[in-house]
Parts: structure tokens; C-alpha cells; sequence
């Protein structure tokens, strides 16, 4: 079994405490920041096998070197991040598998964020740890990648199963909300959703995960074929690429 707690951290981030119940591993995806992931462990856990970044931005990879320093972790990171992710100790590769005791993770090049983006997706559990490649009801800034990058890498995860639970990087979502309902008034499914994401964050509780069938009804940036989109863009004869970087363009200024 595969127990999952998020732990929030800074001002909007998502850290994730991975546990298997069947071994006894346990694992962090991105830690942030070591007094938040530090405090959880020491309470339920007192032990943390291994470190798991997606990429290796300060805000996911801040509390590597104390968390390892004190648990002996091992960092598990793309081989591409082998000189920016610090401490890390596992270089993994697209489509490789990262046993974590029972459970097998395949990885997942999502390039367009970074140049060394990673997903952690395990098709037994139905999970999978994007980072800040795709958010509930939104997708990452493109800063080293390119759109095709981005927009390659979404389209990777879209083929997932629909039941798949996306574990994000930060919370974002009602931001992201506002944008996609700007230029998609008339989804109905994006409508709904607004009183669950509102009643969420009055309780303090996070909008992750979000569910793969959900985010392809919903989320704008995984609906750049959409023939309506396309219209109200005016860009009804333009690859479902193009339509994508215009979005992305569009929600860098939002």
C-alpha cells in the first residue's frame, strides 16, 4: 500500500511524503524547505530512505542536504540535473523504472519547465508527481524548454489512464481557475468546480490531487484542440501547438 501526505511548505508548495506500508519505505517528492518535511518524520516516521526531486528548482529541492545529512537519504534526480540537484545520489533516465520497495515508479521526461524535468507515475497506484509541469486546471512557466517541449510533455501525461491522481507542485489551482474560465465560459464541467476549489481552501485543505479525467474535461492547457477554444482565439486553423503557446502566452501576463 502506498500512503501519500502532503505537507505544505513556503508560501504555495506541495511537498508529498511517500510511504510503503509493505516494506517500510519511506520517501519525500520535492522537499521545499527541512523544518515542515523534518517535523512530520520525526513525529510518524523517524526515518526517510530517499529523496525524490522533479526538477531542480530551490522550491523543490531546498531541504535536500539537511533532510539527507540527517536521515542518510539517498536524492533520486534526473541525469540531466546531475550538476544543479544538490546531493543527489540516483541519476535516472526517461522510462526507467525507480523501485521504491513494493512499488515501481517509471519515470517520465516532461521537458519544457526545465531541460531536466521528471514525473514519478506508477501505474499500479494511479499516481503521478508532476512537479511544475501540470497543475490542477493549469500547466508550468516555460524557462529552459521550449512550447514544443511543454506541450510534448502534456501530451505524454493526457495519455495516462483517466484515473490517474496527479500530485502537483504548488497550489495554484483557483488562480488557474479564473484563467481557464476567462477564455472557456461555457465549459460546464469547469464551472462545477469552482465551489469545491472555493470550499477547499476556506477548510485550509490542499486541491491536490487532482484527477486525470477531471483536468482533460477542465484544464485549458490540456484542450488546445478544442474547436471552440480555437474560435474564441480566433485561431480556428491553427495546430493545437500554436494554440497551446498562445495560451501560454496569455496566462504569463494573466
Amino acid at each position: 500500500m502506498l500512503n501519500i501526505e502532503t505537507i505544505p511548505c513556503l508560501n504555495d508548495n506541495y511537498s508529498y511524503i511517500i510511504h510503503d506500508s509493505e516494506t517500510n519505505l519511506v520517501g519525500v517528492i520535492d522537499p521545499s524547505e527541512f523544518k515542515p518535511i523534518d517535523t512530520f518524520l520525526s513525529k510518524k516516521y523517524n526515518k526517510l530512505d530517499y529523496i525524490m526531486n522533479t526538477h531542480h528548482h530551490f522550491d523543490h529541492v531546498g531541504g535536500n542536504v539537511e533532510l539527507k545529512l540527517k536521515y542518510k537519504s539517498k536524492i533520486v534526480g534526473s541525469k540531466i540535473d546531475q550538476n544543479k540537484i544538490p546531493g543527489i545520489d540516483v541519476l535516472v533516465n526517461d522510462n526507467d523504472d525507480f523501485n521504491f520497495g513494493a512499488i515501481k515508479f517509471k519515470i517520465i521526461f516532461v521537458p519544457g519547465h526545465t531541460n531536466g524535468h521528471i514525473s514519478f507515475y506508477s501505474n499500479v497506484k494511479n499516481v503521478i508527481f508532476t512537479g511544475d509541469v501540470l497543475f490542477s486546471l493549469g500547466c508550468g512557466r516555460i524557462f529552459e524548454g521550449t512550447y514544443q517541449d511543454m506541450f510534448n510533455s502534456l501530451n505524454k501525461i493526457k495519455k495516462l489512464p483517466k484515473e490517474t491522481k496527479i500530485y502537483f507542485g504548488h497550489e495554484y489551482t483557483k488562480n488557474n481557475f479564473n484563467f481557464c474560465f476567462k477564455y472557456e465560459k461555457k465549459n460546464k464541467h469547469l464551472k462545477s468546480k469552482l465551489d469545491w476549489i472555493n470550499q477547499r481552501l476556506k477548510e485550509g485543505l490542499p486541491t491536490s490531487p487532482a484527477l486525470l479525467e477531471e483536468e482533460l474535461k477542465t484544464n485549458i492547457f490540456l484542450r488546445s484542440e478544442n474547436l471552440d477554444i480555437k474560435k474564441d482565439l480566433k485561431m480556428k486553423e491553427s495546430s493545437d501547438e500554436l494554440v497551446f503557446a498562445k495560451l501560454r502566452n496569455l496566462k504569463d501576463n494573466f
